[in-house]
């Protein structure tokens, strides 16, 4: 699922696409709720439908956002598409 700029994703304006590899793509996004940058990774959906795949996805999101708390990024949302 390649997202094209000013494509909306819930509450995420994609910019740009920051890269791919195979749990998904990576795009550079404003969320619109904190006026703020984020980066946004999508599962791609026949990933998104395998519940080991999935939960790999959600445990990558979890670690992220541990490692958040030490330096300056954040999740602040995990889903497939």
């Amino acid at each position: 699922m390649a997202l094209q700029p000013s494509t909306r994703l819930g509450p995420y304006d994609i910019i740009a696409s920051i890269g791919a590899g195979g749990m998904g793509e990576v795009y550079r996004a404003r969320d619109t709720r904190l006026d703020r940058i984020v980066a946004i990774k999508v599962l791609p959906e026949h990933l998104s439908s395998n519940p080991k795949l999935r939960e790999r996805f959600d445990r990558e999101a979890k670690a992220a956002d541990r490692a958040a708390r030490r330096v300056r990024f954040g999740v602040v949302e995990a889903r497939g598409s």
